[in-house]
């Protein structure tokens, strides 16, 4: 992804879940939803490298040097997500 777009930061990537785990931003998938996934091909435990059945909740964080969080926007609706210039303004106030 990095070379692809040619980024200049990094990118992080949580295969297992395991930091979403930490953070409390992990669901597990009902029965149902791992039955209509299946019908549509999705195979996680492929794709997350266990059979745990979970999805992060989708956040986004802006973090400073220290280590402090300058932005946070959770949704466990995955259909919203934070404004790009919201981020872009944490950002740009976190560079300072």
């Amino acid at each position: 992804m990095v070379a692809q777009h040619k980024l200049d930061f990094d990118l992080l990537s949580d295969r297992d879940n395991a930091v979403a785990r930490q953070f409390g931003l992990v669901f597990v998938l009902s029965a149902p939803l791992r039955t209509a996934y299946g019908k549509f091909g999705i195979d996680l435990a492929k794709f997350n490298g266990d059979d745990s059945w979970t999805l992060p909740i989708p956040a986004s964080y802006v973090i400073d040097r220290g280590g402090t969080i300058r932005y946070a926007d959770v949704d466990p609706d995955y259909t919203v997500r934070a404004e790009p210039e919201e981020i872009l303004k944490a950002l740009r106030a976190a560079a300072g």
